[in-house]
Parts: C-alpha cells; sequence; structure tokens
C-alpha cells in the first residue's frame, strides 16, 4: 500500500479522535447514570442514552457531530449536578 493511502473504511485521523471522543462521553454518560439511587430512573436513563447514540450514529456532519458532543457535555453535567444535589 502506498504511503498516504486509506484502505476502503479506514478512519482518517480527524475521524478517529472524534469516535474517541463520542465513545468516551458515552462511558462517561453510563457511569454517572450508575449513581442515580432509583432503579427505574438508571434504567429509564440508560434507556434514554442508549437511543440517543444509535441513532446519531451515522451522523457524518463534522460540526452537526461537534455539536452533539458539546449538548452530551452539557446534559452529562446537569446529570452530574442534578445527582451531587441529591446526595447533599
Amino acid at each position: 500500500m502506498a504511503a498516504g493511502r486509506l484502505p476502503p473504511g479506514a478512519l482518517t485521523l480527524k475521524q478517529f479522535l472524534r469516535r474517541q471522543q463520542v465513545l468516551q462521553l458515552y462511558r462517561k454518560i453510563l457511569r454517572a447514570i450508575r449513581e442515580v439511587p432509583a432503579e427505574q430512573d438508571r434504567r429509564y436513563l440508560k434507556d434514554w442514552a442508549r437511543e440517543e447514540f444509535r441513532r446519531n450514529k451515522d451522523a457524518t456532519e463534522e460540526d452537526a457531530i461537534r455539536m452533539m458532543i458539546t449538548q452530551g457535555n452539557m446534559q452529562l453535567k446537569e446529570l452530574q449536578r442534578t445527582l451531587k444535589l441529591a446526595k447533599s
């Protein structure tokens, strides 16, 4: 294979790094959900998170992906803040 050529279906470095950001966000959200005290709420939030990520898995536009990551981080921070308030 010549230098600079990618096999079909391979991710560029930028796509790979974005994918890692998305996976990291997903893991952080699931970890935060584990701390929700009520089983029914935990199940609802876990299903919601899975569905949101599944629904957007085919997104390819860079700006849209960045916006979704930003929104996901804001929602994660809100969940963490709510959990912290509930514990105090």
